[in-house]
C-alpha cells in the first residue's frame, strides 16, 4: 500500500530532522520525505496537521508473559497494546515458563509473534538454563534462532565463576549481556527501598549497596572479558555514578532506566500502595535526581517501560506480599514526554532514547526514517491529554502507580512496516 503522511512535524533524532516534511511509503518502507517521488500514487494519506511524525518507539524491557504465564497476559493483549503505545520494537526478557532457553522455544514466540504481524518482537535468549544460573546456554544457537542477547532477567547468578563463563563465550562470537544489577543475598526478601518509608512502614528493605556490590562484579567482569555488556533498570545515584565512571574509561557498556523511577520514588508507596511495588524498588529522591542528571548527561542511554503485566489477584494483597511489576506499553510515550518537559530538553533529544538509542543497543536497523528504512512510524499528538484508567488500557495488565493521573501525549497512528496496525480517534 502506498501511504502518504502529510503536514506532520517530522522528528528523526539519528538523522538530526525536526521539520515540517511530508512522508512517502510504498512496500513497506519510506521512499521519500519532503517532495512525492515521480509517479508516486497514494492508497491512503494520513492528515498529521497538529501532530508529531517520529520513528516506532524501540522498548528494551517488556514482557508478553507468553509462554506460560497467560493468565497475566496474552501475546495478543500485549501486542494490542504495544502499538497503541507507538512501540514497533520491543525486546522480551527470557523469564517465560519454560524461560526462553530452547532454540524451539525462541522460535515458536518469533512465529507466533509474527503471526500477529504487528510490532517487531525480538528476544533475548536465557544466559544459563532454566535462569538457574549454574549452566550456560548454548548462545550460538539461540542466537540463529532469533535471540538478540543474553540475560538471566531478575533471576540471581551468584556463582561468578559461571559469569565470567557467559562474558567469554558472549564476547568471543560478540553477543550482548543484559544484567540487573542485584546481589541476591542483600536484596532477599526485600520489598522496597532502604529509607525511610520502608522504615515508617515496617517493610523489608533493599539497600542500594544490594546494586552497587552487583554491578561492581559485572563492571569488573566486564572488563576481564571485553564482552559488550548492558545495564537493565538502574536505579540509584551511586549506581549511575559508577555506570560513568565505567565509560570514561572506555568500557565497552550501555545502561537503560525503567519510566516508572524516573517520575517515581519512594514517596509514592504513601500507605501502601501495591501498584508502587516494583523492581528494582523505588528509591529515594535523590536517586531519582541522579537518573534524570544520567540521562541528561547520556550515562544512561535509553528509556524502557519495564513493562509487566500482572493479574489483579496478585496485586490486591498487602504490600509485601503482592506481585511485583506494573503494566508500562502504553505509558512510555507519554512519561517519555512527561520527563522532556520537566527537564525543558528537546523533543528530538527525549525521544531518541526511546527509538534510536535503543536499537543501537539491540543492534538492529530501526528507530529512525531513513529513505529506505521500514515503515516503522509513531504519529502522535504531543498536546493531547488523557486519563490513566484501566479500562482504557488494551494491556491485560491493569496495573500501574499512574492509575487516574492525567498524562499528555496520545497515539494517532502506528505503522509497521508501511502497515497501519492502530488508529485512535
Amino acid at each position: 500500500m502506498n501511504i502518504h503522511i502529510k503536514n506532520g512535524r517530522l522528528i528523526d533524532p539519528k538523522n538530526m530532522v525536526d521539520s515540517l516534511q511530508d512522508i512517502y511509503i510504498a512496500s513497506g518502507r519510506i521512499i521519500a520525505t519532503g517532495k512525492a517521488p515521480a509517479g508516486f500514487s497514494a492508497d491512503k494519506s494520513i492528515d498529521a496537521t497538529g501532530l508529531v511524525v517520529a520513528p516506532g518507539l524501540i522498548d528494551l524491557a517488556a514482557r508478553l508473559r507468553e509462554p506460560g504465564y497467560e493468565y497475566k497476559a496474552t501475546l495478543e493483549s500485549e501486542m494490542d497494546a504495544a502499538v497503541a503505545g507507538g512501540i514497533t520494537s520491543l525486546a522480551c526478557p527470557p523469564d517465560t515458563d519454560p524461560p526462553l532457553d530452547e532454540p524451539g522455544l525462541v522460535e515458536m514466540l518469533k512465529h507466533r509473534a509474527r503471526a500477529l504481524n504487528q510490532a517487531h518482537v525480538y528476544p533475548v535468549g536465557a544466559l544459563t538454563y532454566g535462569l538457574k544460573g549454574a549452566e550456560l546456554t548454548e548462545m550460538a544457537e539461540l542466537a540463529d534462532a532469533g535471540c538478540m542477547a543474553f540475560s538471566q532477567a531478575d533471576a540471581a547468578l551468584t556463582d561468578t565463576r559461571v559469569l565470567m563463563r557467559a562474558m567469554q563465550y558472549a564476547a568471543t562470537f560478540d553477543f550482548g549481556v543484559w544484567l540487573r544489577p542485584q546481589d541476591s543475598f542483600l536484596a532477599r526478601n526485600g520489598v522496597a527501598h532502604d529509607g525511610e518509608v520502608a522504615t515508617r512502614l515496617g517493610l523489608p528493605a533493599i539497600p542500594v549497596c544490594a546494586e552497587t556490590i552487583a554491578l561492581a562484579t559485572m563492571l569488573k567482569l566486564a572488563r576481564e572479558t571485553g564482552v559488550r555488556l548492558h545495564i537493565g533498570r538502574i536505579s540509584s545515584a551511586e549506581g549511575v555514578e559508577m555506570v560513568r565512571e565505567a565509560k570514561k574509561q572506555g568500557l565497552q557498556l550501555t545502561c537503560d532506566v525503567s519510566m516508572n523511577h524516573t517520575h517515581l520514588s519512594e514517596m509514592d508507596i504513601g500507605y501502601f500502595d501495591s501498584n508502587c511495588h516494583l523492581i528494582p524498588p523505588l528509591r529515594s529522591q535523590r536517586d531519582r535526581a541522579a537518573l534524570r542528571a544520567g540521562l541528561l548527561d547520556g550515562t544512561i542511554d535509553a528509556i524502557c517501560s519495564n513493562h509487566s503485566p500482572v493479574d489483579e489477584d496478585a496485586k490486591q494483597l498487602p504490600f509485601a506480599e503482592a506481585e511485583a511489576g506494573a503494566t508500562g506499553l502504553e505509558l512510555l510515550l507519554p512519561l517519555v514526554l512527561k520527563w522532556a518537559g520537566q527537564e525543558k530538553i528537546a523533543l528530538s533529544d527525549a525521544i531518541a532514547k526511546v527509538t534510536v538509542q535503543p536499537a543501537r543497543i539491540l543492534a538492529v536497523d530501526a528507530g529512525h526514517l531513513t529513505v529506505g528504512a521500514a515503515a516503522d512510524i509513531c504519529i502522535f499528538d504531543p498536546a493531547r491529554y488523557w486519563k490513566v484508567e484501566a479500562a482504557a488500557l488494551k494491556s491485560q495488565g491493569k496495573n500501574t502507580p499512574f492509575l487516574g493521573m492525567e498524562l499528555q501525549g496520545k497515539v494517532r497512528y502506528t505503522l509497521v512496516n508501511g502497515q497501519l496496525v492502530y488508529q485512535s480517534e
